[in-house]
């Protein structure tokens, strides 16, 4: 398709998309009385309007019945989270018995390195990408810590090449071989926060466990944003949010995936806790841990129900839309964004630089942008004229098109609000 930069043309883009009544399925802020274009839903998604009936919900149930809501709620809370497994598994590419949801992203990554990552002998080294998400560099320093090793020997980061953006695939298979019999885990962002770049989740994979590793994924930008077969793919584990692309609510909770071929296996190390005890014996209160089959051995506490019923919320419209639609409306919707910024670029004699990868294969729903010559006020104005997207030192702002509800149309009044902010400084 041949895109322009009018208005005109995004309407008609915005009348042939099936998705695009969605947008009224949300809640928008406001910026001078007007709808703000929202592009950080890479951070914190937006309210969906269904939302507060499942939270009222329970807050019904729980005024009505008290402690019995845990049997006779309308929905039951002792295994609400058993409501995940099918829909879930089907954004994550897993069986419903490889996932489950409970505690937060980096709680949940420390308690599944607890199970898979085994330092012995001299196989005690982790592989992770330069550059990834804070939390992450701070769990790898303590649990290495943790086990006696410095992680200045024990962490590995694959590195970017000189002048580029972006980490090339054979460079992630060059470092995996490289430490070869040193190496005990692979563990990588399965989209890059920075960059926006989508790893090959299939390949890292095989290369790791063909090396010796476990390999578990931190699939925080991932989920509910790309492509996923975890099952397939062989994917030891992963986790990650839900307040992003899947519209959970800030700092609610995260989903688990562990493969079915570590559900049997005894020896196996966890921390264990009675939710993940075995459920028609759970209150028997017995001594020993006998742990529920799949991902929900992996729990430890009580879950809790209010902020698993937002995301409830979500992933039962994440069902009625599929990821098939989602992912084509996010391509094509990403790549109208990426026309409308060469096309400003070009009007006001700019230097814009797209990081994120221009292979639509290596990137999702979003496009980090290197605004060469500009600074804090650009993103400044933006803000204050309603163009909600976030800042990256040094000048980077990321801007996330989410395809539930984006709109083309917004694309094409970034691009105008976008040149104002440059050629009115």
């Amino acid at each position: 398709m041949t895109f322009q930069n009018t208005r005109e043309f995004a309407k008609q883009l915005d009348a042939q998309d099936a998705l695009n009544h969605y947008q009224n399925e949300f809640i928008f802020p406001k910026v001078n009385d007007k709808r703000v274009i929202y592009f950080t839903g890479n951070s914190l998604g937006l309210q969906p309007k269904n939302t507060k009936a499942y939270v009222d919900e329970v807050m019904n149930d729980w005024a009505e019945l008290a402690v019995e809501g845990h049997f006779y709620a309308q929905k039951p809370w002792w295994d609400y989270q058993e409501r995940f497994a099918e829909p879930l598994s089907k954004i994550v590419g897993a069986l419903p018995s490889e996932v489950t949801v409970m505690n937060t992203l980096t709680v949940n990554l420390h308690l599944l390195m607890v199970s898979f990552y085994q330092p012995k002998g001299k196989r005690y080294k982790i592989i992770c990408e330069e550059k990834a998400f804070p939390s992450d560099q701070y769990m790898f320093q303590s649990q290495v810590h943790f086990h006696g090793y410095k992680p200045e020997d024990a962490i590995v980061e694959i590195k970017r090449r000189e002048g580029e953006h972006n980490i090339r695939l054979e460079d992630v298979l060059a470092k995996i071989e490289e430490v070869g019999d040193e190496l005990a885990l692979v563990l990588i962002g399965g989209v890059n926060y920075y960059t926006g770049q989508v790893f090959d989740i299939k390949t890292i994979t095989a290369a790791g466990q063909k090396a010796g590793a476990k390999v578990g994924w931190d699939l925080a930008h991932a989920a509910g944003n790309i492509k996923l077969e975890l099952h397939d793919w062989n994917v030891d584990f992963a986790a990650w949010c839900s307040y992003k692309y899947m519209n959970s609510g800030p700092g609610n909770a995260s989903g688990i995936f562990v493969h079915e071929k570590h559900h049997n296996d005894p020896d196996l190390p966890r921390f264990a806790g009675w939710w993940g005890h075995n459920k028609e014996r759970r209150f028997k209160m017995e001594p020993n841990f006998d742990p529920v089959h799949g991902a929900g051995g992996w729990q430890i506490s009580n879950l809790p129900v209010l902020s698993l019923a937002p995301y409830l919320a979500s992933v039962e419209m994440f069902a009625e839309v599929g990821m098939d639609a989602l992912i084509a409306k996010r391509d094509h919707i990403t790549s109208y964004l990426e026309f409308i910024l060469h096309e400003i670029d070009k009007e006001v004699k700019g230097n814009f630089e797209i990081i994120t990868p221009s292979n639509p294969k290596e990137r999702a729903s979003q496009l980090s942008v290197f605004l060469h010559g500009e600074g804090r006020s650009l993103f400044d104005y933006l803000m204050k004229n309603g163009v909600i997207t976030d800042w990256r030192e040094p000048n980077v702002i990321r801007l996330a098109p989410v395809p539930l509800y984006c709109s083309y149309e917004d694309m094409y009044d970034f691009g105008q609000i976008l040149k104002k902010g440059i050629l009115g400084k």
